[in-house]
């Protein structure tokens, strides 16, 4: 007669088990109230065991966001001149929204303590930002050149966190239910109308040259094409100009 057993579980990784040991702190004492000697006393492990992972006890509640910073920074890297330089934003936004979607049930509670906890929401503001930084550098060199290619890239950049953040926060709001990838590309779609490609001012470097020297510069099609001999006399391609313009 044979018997067998279960094999153990085998532990979770140590920066995992740290993260974990940490929310079940939170949530059963306050952030304020547990300390970095807490977690690792629960975790099991040292403090210079924590501190190989998490440079302090804020970065322990926000243990993914260094890695997705670096996914999209290499995927918008990876962008070439095929790529529509809005659409790529959004598609790096959604990255973003993948880290969260992975596991609702974290999302939800770490969105709930930072919400509780002012130092914890400074620094999520912190992380947003090199967000719309990484979006925004890599817009500006998309749009160098451009009229107003750098505020082009800036305004961009801060409307993809814009909306991404809205419906992120509405899907947590509601305890991680419904379709988070559906809202945001919902949200998300409103920044593709509005700065995707077609809706680039259009550079007229005509009519703001006529403009410039202080004459109506008319109706943008208003175009007149003249064509003439290289060896026609200046004072013949003026008459032949004023006569097609019909001022004579």
């Amino acid at each position: 007669m044979s018997s067998s057993s279960a094999a153990p579980a085998a532990k979770p990784p140590m920066r995992e088990a740290l993260v974990a040991a940490a929310f079940q702190l939170f949530l059963e004492r306050g952030y304020e109230q547990t300390t970095v000697d807490d977690i690792v006393a629960l975790a099991g492990v040292g403090r210079r065991s924590f501190f190989r992972y998490f440079p302090s006890k804020e970065d322990v509640v926000f243990p993914d966001h260094e890695r997705c910073l670096a996914d999209m920074t290499a995927f918008l890297a990876a962008g070439g001149e095929e790529h529509e330089p809005v659409r790529r934003v959004c598609d790096a936004a959604r990255l973003v929204l993948g880290m969260y979607a992975e596991n609702p049930t974290f999302s939800v509670q770490r969105y709930r303590l930072t919400k509780q906890v002012p130092g914890l929401r400074a620094y999520e503001l912190s992380v947003v930002w090199r967000y719309e930084r990484a979006l925004a550098e890599y817009l500006r060199g998309r749009f160098a050149g451009r009229p107003e290619g750098t505020l082009r890239a800036d305004v961009v950049a801060a409307a993809v966190v814009a909306a991404h953040n809205n419906a992120l926060r509405s899907w947590l709001r509601s305890d991680g239910l419904g379709d988070a990838g559906a809202a945001v590309d919902h949200a998300l779609g409103y920044v593709q109308k509005a700065f995707g490609r077609g809706t680039e001012p259009a550079a007229a470097p005509v009519r703001a040259a006529a403009v410039a020297a202080g004459e109506p510069a008319g109706p943008a099609e208003d175009v007149v094409v003249l064509v003439s001999r290289r060896d026609t006399p200046l004072w013949r391609v003026v008459q032949e100009l004023e006569t097609a313009l019909g001022r004579c």
